[in-house]
């Protein structure tokens, strides 16, 4: 079939009127216009494009300054880390056992994922149990927080 394109060159509407060629101004607009109104029985009935909670507020976002994450480290990590602390100024080595502070580092806990050897003196606001198991069973003590109170939790 010819185009008509050439035929209404030269003309504003191509004969379809004033409105109805306008984009998809026949059919109520694009995307989720009219779903107030023209649209609003098709939403309520097609719950498969979860439409139907298009209006209203639903769910709630903590503010950011309220949420915080703690930085947290595992056994092994600090195994492998051990040397890049004391370069870093973390650390110091007296023979072969290490004081580390973590608090310092920025480091929030001390989790128990992985194994030690090294002898380890921690400095940490909170350990897990498995963390502290493992550091004193290598050998190593932590300091800085109460074993009673993180037992309790």
């Amino acid at each position: 079939m010819p185009s008509r394109t050439k035929k209404f060159r030269g003309s504003r509407t191509h004969g379809r009127g004033k409105k109805s060629g306008r984009g998809a101004g026949i059919i109520g607009g694009h995307g989720m216009a009219g779903y107030s109104k023209t649209k609003k029985i098709q939403m309520l009935k097609n719950d498969k494009a979860n439409h139907s909670k298009y209006f209203g507020h639903y769910g709630f976002k903590r503010p950011q300054c309220t949420v915080s994450a703690n930085s947290t480290l595992n056994v092994k990590e600090l195994e492998e880390q051990l040397e890049r602390f004391v370069s870093l100024g973390f650390a110091t080595k007296n023979g072969d056992v290490y004081d580390v502070n973590l608090t310092e580092a920025g480091i929030d806990k001390l989790l128990g994922n992985g194994n030690i050897v090294s002898k380890v003196n921690v400095t940490v606001s909170e350990a897990s149990e498995s963390a502290v198991e493992k550091i004193k069973a290598a050998g190593g003590s932590i300091v800085g927080f109460d074993e009673e109170e993180a037992a309790e939790e």
